[in-house]
């Protein structure tokens, strides 16, 4: 699967990502230029999450975000639907516990978390508005969902250089890197593929979330949602 435009199949991805898991963080901090781990705790702190907060951490990969969630003093659930990525990350020994889980029918009852967070994987789901929706109905009335993803920069000429980058550098990066290149097509091609920051935060108000905001990282080359879920 090396372009975005084939209607993210859910095999296909979970493939793709199975076939990249060994390298995947290493190939994403050097696409993001070594700014993840501060995206990461930008994430962590949008959450607030108070110590025995329990988190899910959507399409959780290889469970890095979740060990900071963890840092943090949160008890999270790291899921995510692709075997490659959850068994790397247990090998590498996250302290959390992975659940094999399609973001589009998550596997846990209403109102089962205090917050759930998805990093840089919603728009890898086949419905992302579906998948959203899925958050919102395991987080307790009150709760926080976050969506930490890849935007626009703010900037047009910041913006045209980035594309240029998306579409050049970062496929001829993952040839030297990574084991399936094809796979940073794709990810490029979705990242350049998916909406914008206002866009994005109307899904939140739609699905009745309050206080939607967004903050830009990065010059918007990623953006941070934060909702709540309304209170009983």
């Amino acid at each position: 699967m090396s372009r975005a435009d084939l209607d993210k199949k859910p095999y296909d991805v979970a493939g793709m990502f199975d076939a990249v898991a060994r390298r995947y963080d290493l190939m994403n901090d050097v696409a993001a230029m070594g700014q993840v781990s501060m995206w990461r705790d930008q994430m962590v702190e949008s959450l607030a999450v108070a110590e025995g907060d329990t988190v899910l951490d959507l399409a959780a990969g290889t469970g890095t975000s979740s060990a900071a969630l963890a840092r943090a003093g949160a008890r999270v659930v790291a899921a995510d639907f692709s075997l490659g990525m959850m068994t790397e990350g247990r090998r590498r020994g996250a302290p959390v516990p992975f659940v094999g889980a399609d973001a589009q029918h998550l596997p846990f009852q209403d109102d089962s978390f205090d917050a759930a967070v998805i990093s840089f994987g919603l728009r890898n789901v086949h419905d992302p508005r579906m998948g959203l929706q899925e958050m919102v109905r395991v987080v307790r009335p009150g709760g926080t969902v976050v969506v930490c993803e890849f935007s626009t920069p703010t900037n047009s000429l910041f913006r045209t250089v980035y594309e240029r980058y998306l579409l050049r550098a970062l496929p001829a990066a993952a040839r030297g890197l990574s084991s399936n290149s094809d796979a940073y097509d794709y990810l490029a091609e979705s990242i350049l593929d998916w909406p914008g920051q206002t866009e994005l935060r109307s899904w939140f108000l739609e699905l009745g979330l309050e206080h939607c905001q967004y903050r830009n990282l990065s010059g918007g080359i990623v953006a941070l949602h934060r909702g709540y879920v309304p209170a009983d």
